[in-house]
This record gives C-alpha cells, structure tokens and sequence, in this order.
C-alpha cells in the first residue's frame, strides 16, 4: 500500500481567517534556517515521515539565525524564550501540533534541544559540511548594520500575514542597494511582538521581554566582533516601543557605538511628505492593512492580494490626544483591545491603494532610510571625535 504524500503550504501567505478555519491537529513547523529546500521531495518527505504523513503540513517563515552555528548565536535561553514564545502563541490559537525544525548540523549539546524536545523535528545530519558564513563577515565592519525586523500577523480579509516583513525587507534591500558601500543588511526577521496577538486568529508572538532580549544579545555579540553602527528597523507598530529599549539598553552596555531605530518607516520627514502628496483617504486611513500597506503590497506581491475582500474600517475611537493614522498625532500613548476599533482586522482605507501608489512610497522609505544611514554615520563619526579630544568626562578615561 503506497504511503500517502502530504502537500505542504506557506503559512505566512494565509489570510487570517482561512488560518482561523484550519482543523487544530494540521501540522505546523517553524523552520531554523534555510539552508535546505522545504519544496525538495525528499527534504519534504522527511519532515512529513516524522510527523506520520498527514494531509497538509504548514510551513512557517524561517527564523533566520540566533542558535549555535547559524553564523550569529545568542545564548540558548534567550533564543530558546523566542522561539517558545512562538510556538505558544500557535497552541493558544487551539493549535495542537506545532514544531520546531531543526536544521542539519543543529548542535546537539545545545541546551535548546532538551527544553523543546516534544516540539523539535530533526533533519538528519548532512554528510557535507557547509561552512558557516558569519553574519555579517567581519569586512563589513565601519557600515551601519541595519537589522530589519517584520512580523507575521493578521492584516484583515484582504492580505496575507507576511505583509510587514515583505515591506521591511524590500525598504532594508533597497537601501543597501542604493547605498552599498555605507550599509549592510541582516536577513529579515519575520517575527516581532503583537500584544494584540489574542483578537484574530494566526497573529504570532516573541512576547516583549524575550524580543527585548534576543536584540539587545545580538547587538552584543557584534559590537564584541567590532561593529559600532546599527540601525534596527521595523515594518510593524508593535514592535516599536520594544525596539526603544533595545536602543536604550544598547547605549547604556556599548558607549562607544551607536544604534538607533524609527517608528516605522515612510513616517519621517521624507516619507511624511510623500504619504500627504498621494494618498486619497482621509486621516484614520492608513493604520493596518490600510492605503498604506495595501499599495505596497499591489506593488510588491500583487500575488498575495486579495482585492476582491478589502473591507474598509476607520471607525476608530478617536479623540483629540490619541487618534489612529500611519503617523499618529496626540499626546497619550494607549494599548486597547483590537476588538474596539475592527471587526474584520484593518483600520484603515485599503480600497484607496493602488501598485504606483506603492511603488512611490517605496521610493520615498528608501530615502528616508539611505539619509538615516548618513544620520547614523555622522552622528558616531563626530561623537568619536569628541571622545578621541577628550571631549568633557571622556578625558578622565584617555
């Protein structure tokens, strides 16, 4: 009797109601890495014989680096938090059979391992060595690393949950393109922190303390290899007061470097001024899933879209200090629960979004980051130049 095959699917490109309507015992692995192809029959038919062959198996995005010869390691317990936190976030949506994918040459001693053993697949050990690329090689030192940080959430009816990684990763790329020889980018981090993450189904976690943590370990481990300029830049809203502290705790440990971060991007001045020459919505048009967003996405994955599902929702509750828009305006800050403001996911106009839209937005966060990067730069280069002099209290430590 023939073994049934299973056919395996890309999480992050569901909608989150279509993950809301997946049976709770589908199979769903988050991979370490990429050094294989899940789409290789036989990598797949090993992950499927260890899972019994089910029918459909779901395929995470990968978590690019962080465990013991991924190229840049951060202490066991502070990745194995993260990726916990992950997995939790997949078991409270009523998710039973969620895993870890280890990949070929996972260092068996790491602690990791025994703390998620009923949860971590293995494949099994390669009989050619890969060398292991640092990241980034020591070449790169006197560039500003930027370190782009998207997320897997839902974002409405209309688009896939990988929105906020796709946009950052190409706003990262294209930076780095444009300015190639001040800059350099890490693989994009497809998961952030959603303290939203119970209101809709298939939105994920890291949880704020271990999100903090595993950053503040990865600056760490580069400024100890001789990097001094970083710029952590994020494509989701729920990441950024995190993101605040990571630069504070950074600063305090590192005096001599400097690493900064943003709100979000296209919402500095160049992208501000690009937001007002072209959007159509009013204010309370661009937040999530929005005008913004969806034009991004038209240009970027027309694929992913579904423009046949936009639900426009901008009934926010909004008074005069605290309002919702891509750069919100008023004074408090407040964390209230999604299921106030949404019924279907988006705040915001999607149906104003348009590909050239997206396409000149894309322009504008471009500029916007390839000035940040000058920023960065001439902000360490004329700091260590006090300090160098002996500039007020750096003249006690010459």
């Amino acid at each position: 009797m023939a073994t049934r095959k299973s056919t395996f699917f890309n999480y992050d490109e569901m909608t989150w109601d279509a993950v809301a309507d997946l049976p709770r015992d589908t199979p769903l692995v988050l991979p370490l890495g990429s050094d294989y192809d899940p789409s290789t029959s036989f990598r797949t038919s090993l992950i499927a014989n260890q899972l019994s062959n089910p029918l459909r198996i779901g395929l995470l995005p990968a978590f690019p680096f962080g465990w013991r010869g991924s190229g840049l390691e951060v202490p066991d317990h502070i990745f194995g938090r993260y990726i916990a936190n992950l997995l939790d976030s997949l078991r409270d949506d009523g998710f039973s059979k969620v895993y870890c994918l280890a990949p070929q040459g996972f260092d068996p001693q790491s602690s990791f391992i025994g703390e998620l053993s009923s949860s971590c697949l293995r494949l099994p050990h390669s009989t050619h060595n890969l060398p292991i690329t640092q990241l980034p090689s020591d070449h790169e030192r006197e560039k500003v690393i930027l370190i782009p940080i998207g997320h897997t959430e839902q974002h409405g009816f209309h688009l896939p949950l990988s929105v906020d990684t796709i946009i950052i990763d190409a706003i990262a790329k294209g930076t780095v393109a444009k300015l190639p020889t001040r800059s350099w980018v890490m693989p994009v981090m497809p998961y952030g922190v959603s303290t939203h993450r119970s209101s809709f189904a298939a939105t994920m976690s890291a949880g704020g303390r271990a999100f903090e943590d595993f950053w503040v370990a990865v600056i760490d481990m580069l400024v100890a290899r001789g990097f001094d300029r970083f710029y952590l830049m994020s494509g989701h809203g729920g990441n950024s007061s995190f993101l605040v502290n990571i630069v504070k705790y950074a600063g305090e440990r590192h005096r001599r470097i400097f690493c900064a971060t943003a709100f979000l991007h296209t919402s500095g001045s160049i992208g501000a001024a690009a937001l007002d020459k072209y959007r159509t919505s009013r204010i309370g048009g661009m937040g999530h899933a929005c005008e913004l967003e969806t034009s991004y996405m038209l240009h970027l994955r027309p694929d992913l879209c579904q423009m046949q599902r936009v639900v426009d929702e901008t009934d926010f509750v909004a008074t005069r200090d605290y309002y919702m828009d891509w750069i919100e305006g008023g004074s408090l800050v407040a964390n209230p629960p999604w299921d106030d403001d949404t019924k279907t996911g988006a705040y915001g106009a999607g149906s104003h979004a348009t590909a050239e839209k997206g396409r000149l937005w894309l322009e504008a966060a471009i500029e916007e980051k390839a000035d940040h990067v000058e920023q960065i730069h001439e902000q360490h280069e004329r700091r260590e130049k006090r300090r160098n002099e002996g500039f007020g209290l750096w003249g006690r430590f010459k």
